[in-house]
């Protein structure tokens, strides 16, 4: 295939929720005429090679639109099996080291196979990638992969433009433009003080660090969502939605089968399909979410007690095949519900006979959900997740809150059959969820299709890397 097309390479975070969006942006890019080349550790190669048959660091090309993609991968200098892997303060200080010369390495090879890149895009926990493509010259840009309401806390909290909880006034409410009163337990958990997550606060805070080196800060998200948030903070920082990137492609058949899963996904769609219209409690918190022992057994006897069928997401805990499922409880929900290690999250949402999703609220999984139109019980653990509770709750509309946190720490199993009634039972608030989660359904859609706010925006950014491309030296990549 002899045409010219400009080469962008997307580096994603070694995690799943980074992956994701990243290589939904990637199809995105490459259904308007680019070659997309999408790249992350061998590590996190390995498992995704082993959960997809059509990951390959070959140089296979998947063709997507008017566009190819492709996969290549970098060392973090570790083997496979490392004993540090799990430590993220560890791995952080090992990835940041070996990172940089291992990308670069990447890069020229490309160059010295006929594919120069034109332009560098990555995910912010990983900063250094914006050093390493403005070293060589190359354009880059980040996708900001939480919402732009949580992007403007951390960045008015990182420059002390607003007031938030310190030791001594640790209950103070925070007023940010755009938004709501947020409350103490509104926020991110790690910018509150005494957080056990002194890492991550910094990891998160790093994502700034170098984000004036990037030509574009794209956020999966749409300005129909948090307009009057992109408003007040554009003038800092300018960002812009293109989102939902879940949404931007699910018609295109080349692209529906080349999937980012780290494990092995569960064919749950034969399932579903003997279940009625908007009859399934969906269950999931994620890939990196492990509820303790109590909380899994109230959580698991209030699904059982609900009389709802359900599916149930539960990963092993670490470095075992242990759920923490209840002794006895897969017996006891034989015929009404199934527990499955991992599913084909975009597949199940997208699914008639779901109902409502109970989930820990992160942005990916919250951003699917407001593109299907499923109502949601929020359950969030940390980090951004409470943020995003508030809004899905409060500001959306499309959700109860389970378990607040000045509810305690243990949710009960009646709490949760209480919820899961309460959404499902028909009544006035349910219906009045159910509304706005169509509401938002074709907001998202609109803002995607052709001619869209998110879909003018992915393309003006398109346009700015095919004509910097043609201002740099060299041929473009000859696929």
């Amino acid at each position: 295939m002899g045409s010219d097309l400009v080469h962008v390479l997307l580096v994603s975070f070694p995690a799943q929720g980074h992956i994701n969006p990243l290589l939904r942006l990637a199809k995105r890019l490459a259904s308007k005429g680019l070659l997309v080349t999408f790249s992350t550790t061998e590590a996190i190669a390995h498992m995704m090679q082993k959960a997809n048959n059509n990951i390959t660091a070959t140089n296979t090309l998947t063709p997507i639109g008017k566009g190819y993609l492709r996969f290549d991968f970098f060392s973090d200098g570790w083997d496979v099996d490392h004993p540090q892997r799990n430590d993220l303060d560890a791995y952080m200080v090992q990835l940041n080291s070996v990172g940089p010369t291992s990308l670069a390495d990447l890069i020229e090879r490309q160059a010295s196979e006929g594919r120069r890149v034109s332009c560098v895009i990555n995910n912010p926990f990983s900063p250094w990638v914006l050093d390493v493509a403005t070293d060589m010259g190359i354009p880059c840009g980040v996708l900001w992969v939480q919402s732009c309401a949580v992007f403007s806390t951390y960045y008015h909290y990182l420059h002390n433009l607003a007031k938030f909880p310190t030791s001594s006034e640790p209950h103070i409410s925070v007023q940010l433009p755009g938004m709501p009163l947020l409350k103490a337990d509104d926020l991110p958990s790690f910018l509150l003080p005494g957080t056990p997550y002194g890492c991550l606060t910094e990891l998160i805070l790093g994502q700034f660090k170098n984000l004036s080196k990037a030509s574009w800060v794209m956020v999966d998200s749409f300005d129909e969502l948090e307009n009057s948030i992109l408003e007040s903070i554009s003038p800092l920082v300018p960002i812009t939605p293109i989102g939902p990137l879940f949404k931007s492609i699910d018609t295109e058949s080349d692209s529906t089968s080349v999937r980012g899963d780290m494990w092995k996904a569960v064919d749950c769609l034969e399932w579903l399909d003997s279940h009625s219209p908007a009859s399934v409690i969906y269950i999931s918190f994620g890939s990196v979410v492990v509820l303790g022992g109590d909380q899994m057994e109230e959580m698991a006897w209030g699904l059982r007690n609900s009389k709802r069928p359900f599916l149930w997401v539960v990963r092993p805990t670490e470095n075992s095949a242990d759920t923490r499922l209840p002794k006895g409880f897969l017996e006891e929900i034989e015929g009404q519900g199934k527990v499955v290690q991992w599913c084909p999250q975009d597949r199940v949402l997208s699914h008639p006979s779901i109902a409502c999703f109970v989930t820990h609220c992160g942005w990916n999984s919250t951003m699917e959900s407001l593109s299907c139109g499923i109502p949601i019980i929020a359950f969030p653990q940390w980090g951004d997740q409470i943020t995003n509770a508030k809004f899905i709750s409060d500001v959306y509309g499309v959700g109860l809150r389970l378990g607040h946190p000045k509810g305690g720490p243990l949710v009960t199993r009646g709490e949760v059959e209480r919820c899961v009634a309460e959404m499902t039972d028909g009544g006035p608030k349910a219906e009045e969820i159910k509304k706005n989660s169509m509401k938002w359904k074709e907001a998202a859609v609109k803002a995607v299709s052709i001619g869209g706010s998110s879909d003018k925006n992915i393309q003006a950014i398109v346009d700015d890397v095919r004509g910097r491309a043609e201002n740099q030296n060299g041929p473009k990549a000859d696929v």
